[in-house]
């Protein structure tokens, strides 16, 4: 049974894996951070935020020396799953944690009503 968790990330309940949503490529244990199967990619903020203003000296990106953008991708179809901006050196956060009992618990129940 596969479970929606966000427009591209979604959940197999029976085998306790992420999976995109758009292909369906396994992102890993549901019991650890689907980020760990994605593709990273580490950002410079003024490579994201250009120069805007009639002499382009003004933008609203961070230092890169406080702020880093890192981009999460499907390893299967390469959409962007997630972004986050991080201090550097920062491990990546853990979003998403679900419990996967009482989700398959109200999936079970919904299916036999």
């Amino acid at each position: 049974m596969r479970v929606t968790i966000t427009e591209y990330l979604g959940l197999d309940l029976s085998e306790e894996r992420w999976k995109c949503n758009r292909c369906g490529a396994d992102l890993g244990s549901a019991q650890e951070p689907y980020k760990k199967g994605c593709l990273i990619r580490d950002r410079d903020p003024h490579d994201v935020h250009f120069p805007i203003g009639p002499n382009k000296g003004y933008n609203f990106a961070f230092d890169p020396e406080w702020v880093r953008i890192v981009e999460f991708y499907c390893p299967g179809c390469g959409t962007m799953l997630e972004n986050e901006y991080l201090p550097p050196g920062h491990p990546l956060t853990w979003d998403i944690e679900v419990d996967l009992q009482q989700l398959k618990n109200k999936h079970l129940r919904e299916d036999l009503s």
